[in-house]
């Protein structure tokens, strides 16, 4: 218990003064979407020539969202997916995850998407920490991921509670290198290589896994220290890119080791009294790097924002000065 109140105590009195370091991204557009059918966006993608997005609502559909006008229309792709294969995840959590999906909806609980160079799409499933791909063309079919994933990660401390899974997840343009994201309590990300028709750890899985509470930025109402987390992952010209839900960052790291080089804040324009949630933590969900710039997909969870707003939001964030590889 004393080694908790430090961990507090320290966040509480040295990360305000940290987050004033990292630079803020400026928001150049706004988009609520219209057209999902069970809202809560909770990935975004670049795919075909377009944005895709996906819901944690939903289990038979993809969205591509029409760019056009000031708020976006959600064009759904339907598919069904097969039964989901065994991960490794205890008994406990697999039930309290399906006996949730009866109250809430969406059974496999979509996080995150991807796309890799030949359009084929790739959706993680919190509720099964699996991964779906979508095909350009074929069937829907879940990837065969080694079950030494879940084992490696579980034992890394990351995977143990509920609704704290698989968050987001990133591809290679070639297709056969995949990264994962686990949420928080702790967070961490992970990483499985195709193997012919398996996807398998290598040495390991685990890249990175961290725990600890950090300070909400001092724009947050009432702001306090929360989990370390992650909502999704992005990649760009070989660098994982981290959304950082509750910080309200955006954070380039090695693709290889998970290590944190550069972050951005995007708090002081997602924070501004109109756009603010009467919820106690961070709403972003979704996010997509370019050379000009970053998508964030915020899931309200069908709270009304201060300005009366109650749609899924797409906020488009210019690249910082220097572009995304700039040194601090």
């Amino acid at each position: 218990m004393i080694r908790l109140l430090l961990v507090a105590w320290l966040a509480l009195f040295t990360l305000p003064a940290l987050a004033g370091e990292w630079p803020e991204l400026k928001l150049t557009g706004e988009y609520p979407v219209d057209g999902m059918r069970g809202g809560n966006l909770s990935g975004l993608a670049w795919c075909r020539g377009a944005l895709w997005t996906v819901s944690d609502r939903d289990d038979d559909r993809l969205y591509r969202l029409d760019q056009e006008g000031a708020a976006w229309k959600a064009q759904p792709l339907v598919f069904t997916a097969p039964e989901a294969p065994e991960s490794g995840l205890p008994w406990g959590l697999t039930i309290r995850t399906w006996a949730a999906s009866f109250v809430r909806g969406g059974a496999l609980d979509f996080e995150g998407i991807t796309c890799d160079q030949a359009g084929n799409f790739y959706v993680v499933s919190e509720a099964q920490a699996a991964v779906l791909q979508v095909p350009a063309e074929g069937e829907p079919n879940w990837l065969r991921i080694d079950q030494a994933l879940v084992r490696q990660a579980r034992a890394s401390g990351m995977l143990l509670h509920f609704n704290a899974l698989f968050e987001g997840l990133a591809i290679n343009p070639a297709g056969d290198r995949l990264w994962l994201a686990a949420e928080r309590e702790r967070r961490g990300l992970l990483a499985v290589q195709r193997q012919q028709s398996v996807w398998t750890c290598g040495r390991s899985c685990v890249l990175l896994s961290e725990a600890g509470v950090e300070m909400q930025p001092p724009q947050f109402p009432e702001a306090r220290a929360m989990s370390r987390d992650f909502a999704d992952l992005a990649l760009f010209e070989g660098k994982l890119f981290t959304l950082e839900r509750n910080a309200y960052r955006i954070c380039r790291r090695d693709a290889d080791s998970g290590e944190v080089e550069r972050c951005w804040s995007f708090a002081a324009d997602a924070l501004v009294a109109s756009r603010r949630y009467d919820q106690p933590y961070g709403l972003a969900e979704a996010l997509v790097v370019d050379k000009d710039g970053a998508w964030i997909g915020v899931d309200n969870n069908d709270g009304v924002r201060a300005d009366g707003e109650l749609r899924p939001i797409v906020w488009r964030f210019a690249a910082p000065q220097g572009g995304w590889s700039a040194k601090p």
